[in-house]
């Protein structure tokens, strides 16, 4: 909105030329959103707790997280504000890939909350069932694949680490793919939000990761220097991945251990839609493997102790699913085996950032 208000008038005022670089856009989106959590969040958890809307505690959990009852939920809500009202205020508004960012986040947060209402407020332990919840997951994420599909600057082929001459035409599996990139990333997210702070320090790093994918892969020089794929407009992704990157700044200050306010299905399932589709648009779809690492070894051990359970008829491989648990039980304390995750992922995002020379 700023940016449509303000730089126009740089002829006049040459100072407002400023705003037609990203870079400046993207810290000051970043500032906005960090503020906006900070401020808004102890009238946030004062407005939930005064509610009684709170997170219940699995009995057959670990005995620690007793503690925890009662601490208000639904906090996501705070992040989903900051981002949209950061990214729509210094964002390019007619730039068609924040749209797409922003329909997935607003319909992933619309299905958290309806799954946080149902069993927070009408005490249906259930909440929404998983075959409305999934569905809509994939309608949404089938909507933004093919709008990408028919869009005529997007490609459908996929890159690989490593191999900068590897790139199959997907045509139109990459629909599909596009919805198991985006769904995935969502319940991964999701599985992972069990710890004060675990899931927010992860996306945090994996959104300013991608916050520079967006930035070198929507600069027409940085994209050819690197060989990768130029897409014209997606510079202004990182604007959106600095709003997440501020908005987890200032919900961590509330969330971190231990915990006043929980994110809730309203936080996790946009969030890891969201970076689902700046992968996608970003076309760094397979290095989200790694740059969300920590979530796919969760959503992992979740998949195996199914599996082992049943196949083994009562048998497990972790002590319990998923893997933050098994930590816990071993014995760990809460705090440790969360920053250990967080280095984990600071490891995992190098990584990944350092593969775009190694091709």
């Amino acid at each position: 909105m700023l940016y449509h208000l303000l730089y126009p008038l740089h002829t006049a005022y040459s100072f407002l030329n400023v705003f037609r670089y990203i870079t400046f856009r993207v810290i000051y989106a970043t500032l906005t959103a960090l503020i906006i959590s900070l401020v808004l969040g102890p009238w946030l958890i004062k407005k939930l707790s005064s509610n009684k809307i709170s997170q219940p505690i699995r009995k057959n959990g670990p005995s620690s997280h007793l503690d925890k009852e009662g601490t208000p939920t639904m906090g996501g809500t705070l992040i989903l504000f900051a981002v949209s009202f950061s990214a729509l205020l210094w964002a390019d508004l007619t730039n068609f890939y924040l749209w797409l960012a922003l329909l997935v986040t607003f319909g992933f947060g619309l299905i958290g909350f309806i799954d946080d209402y149902i069993k927070l407020i009408k005490g249906n332990s259930r909440g929404l069932r998983w075959q409305y919840k999934f569905g809509s997951q994939v309608i949404i994420a089938m909507v933004v694949g093919i709008l990408l599909y028919f869009h005529p600057q997007f490609s459908t082929q996929l890159t690989f680490p490593f191999f900068k001459n590897m790139a199959p035409d997907l045509g139109y599996f990459y629909i599909l793919f596009a919805v198991f990139v985006i769904v995935g990333a969502s319940n991964a997210v999701n599985l992972t939000d069990g710890l004060d702070g675990l899931a927010i320090g992860p996306v945090m790093i994996a959104s300013a990761t991608y916050l520079l994918f967006a930035y070198m892969a929507g600069h027409i020089k940085i994209a050819n220097y690197l060989q990768i794929f130029y897409i014209s407009g997606a510079g202004e992704l990182s604007i959106f991945c600095g709003a997440i990157l501020g908005a987890g700044m200032g919900f961590l200050w509330y969330n971190a251990y231990p915990a006043q306010i929980f994110m809730g299905d309203v936080g996790s399932l946009p969030l890891g839609g969201a970076l689902g589709a700046i992968a996608i648009i970003t076309k760094q779809e397979i290095l989200l493997v790694l740059v969300g690492g920590v979530f796919v070894m969760e959503t992992l051990s979740v998949i195996f102790q199914v599996l082992y359970f049943k196949l083994t008829k009562g048998k497990r491989i972790f002590r319990m699913a998923p893997l933050h648990h098994h930590f816990e039980l071993k014995g760990w304390a809460e705090p440790k085996i969360i920053v250990r995750f967080w280095i984990v992922s600071i490891f995992l995002a190098l990584f990944a950032i350092s593969t775009l020379k190694l091709r």
